[in-house]
């Protein structure tokens, strides 16, 4: 994955995913995957992750790393950091003002543009220089009642910090656009983009190499469903029992549920470690005073405080990836006094997140009926993101449409590889959303 030749004008694809993040450069009718440096080697997948840590030579008092980076520095040194990941869930989230870091406030533009700052530095300069930079969204945004202005709104602060003609594509249309370059045939396919955040689907008409429009939208859906609440699932039946979920609290004569607040929270990794707050804190202190099982709000104060969000997330992420390929997985966290250890089969873990699924297919449907094309006119399912490697995600489409239309690759990639390619096109306002 070479540098481009920075002499030659071309177009920069962003896919700013909820987990992962890529860059793609295209000049003419090609397009490569921008190489970032990491501790290890160049990748083209850089996680979408912050982490803050207090430093007095730094102006502001606190320095940033992000992506593989970020990682590193929290391994090194995790309870004097602050890990942020999935900070995209939150770009159409009215309640999300600010995240306070070492009591300095920043807004998710704030986030945002430290995070590609940092990105294009790890790019050696192929970030900087483009005609047209063209940034994948989703079809519809995580969150609940998500403000999708409030979404462009930030969007635009987080991205017009690079100086070039920006456009807004659909993430599907990316990973369109990517397949259209594998294949000679025409066809009718359906996209179906699983990322961490959001599920997205594209209906598209590819044409022959040669066309005037080699791909043509014809409809789109899309949930606030994904990689992030399946490990929720997990979260949920393995992890927040043992920290007081279900349980119940004294206050005055009466004995009350704990506020499921506190569980919704600590489930999401956009926010477990905004949950480490002197006001967040205290009302669990209180809280935990005030439990019938004091020692299990004692343990989740203790894996906030000791800032373990990442190496749960780490913990989630082995046992779903073991899922994939195996039919029972070992769990294992342990820290700030909890150990869980649990095997989880696959038949379990499907039934967790069951009632996704089911949102997930009235979006597909969604999508269909948008577009007037029935399913047997479906030439090709093309999956793509981290989560369509998940068995029960492709069984999905095997059970509509047969396992022999189903077509994947790049799940991380293509995205970005098809962005790069539409901000090529000269009728690119056809792909803007």
């Amino acid at each position: 994955m070479p540098n481009p030749t920075p002499s030659s004008p071309f177009s920069l694809g962003l896919d700013f995913g909820t987990t992962n993040s890529v860059a793609a450069v295209a000049r003419g009718d090609a397009s490569e995957l921008v190489p970032l440096e990491a501790p290890d080697s160049p990748e083209a997948v850089f996680r979408s992750a912050l982490c803050f840590w207090e430093d007095e030579s730094v102006r502001g008092g606190a320095a940033c790393e992000a992506g593989p980076w970020a990682i590193a520095e929290y391994l090194d040194f995790p309870q004097g950091s602050r890990f942020l990941q999935s900070f995209k869930s939150v770009a159409a989230s009215a309640s999300f003002e600010h995240a306070t870091v070492f009591e300095r406030r920043y807004r998710f533009e704030d986030l945002g543009r430290l995070f590609l700052e940092k990105m294009a530095a790890r790019a050696g300069g192929a970030l900087s220089g483009a005609a047209r930079v063209v940034v994948g969204r989703p079809v519809e945004y995580a969150g609940h009642r998500p403000d999708e202005a409030l979404a462009r709104q930030r969007y635009d602060a987080m991205f017009g910090s690079l100086g070039a003609e920006l456009h807004y594509v659909y993430e599907p249309l990316g990973a369109a656009y990517s397949y259209a370059s594998r294949i000679t045939d025409p066809a009718t396919i359906l996209v179906a983009d699983f990322g961490g955040g959001t599920s997205d689907f594209s209906v598209v008409r590819i044409a022959a190499p040669g066309a005037e429009r080699r791909c043509v939208p014809l409809g789109h859906a899309g949930v606030g469903i994904a990689g992030d609440r399946f490990d929720y699932r997990i979260i949920d039946n393995l992890v927040l029992p043992l920290l007081g979920k279900g349980g119940s609290y004294r206050s005055f004569d009466k004995v009350l549920e704990i506020p499921r607040g506190y569980f919704t929270e600590f489930g999401d990794w956009s926010r477990l470690a905004l949950m480490r707050n002197r006001k967040t804190l205290a009302g669990l202190e209180k809280l935990r005073r005030a439990a019938i099982d004091p020692d299990a709000i004692g343990l989740m104060i203790g894996v906030i405080e000791q800032e373990l969000g990442y190496r749960l997330y780490d913990s989630v992420g082995r046992v779903k990836r073991d899922l994939s390929s195996a039919e029972t997985a070992h769990f294992h966290f342990s820290g700030a006094g909890l150990t869980v250890e649990a095997d989880v089969t696959r038949s379990a873990f499907e039934t967790w997140i069951a009632p996704d699924i089911i949102r997930i297919e009235a979006a597909i449907d969604r999508a269909l009926s948008a577009s007037g094309v029935a399913v047997d006119d479906i030439d090709r399912v093309f999956l793509t993101g981290g989560s369509s490697l998940m068995p029960r995600i492709r069984r999905l489409f095997a059970e509509r449409v047969g396992e022999g239309r189903i077509a994947s690759g790049g799940e991380l990639t293509s995205i970005a590889h098809g962005l790069a390619l539409i901000g090529r096109q000269d009728d690119i306002a056809a792909w803007a959303a």
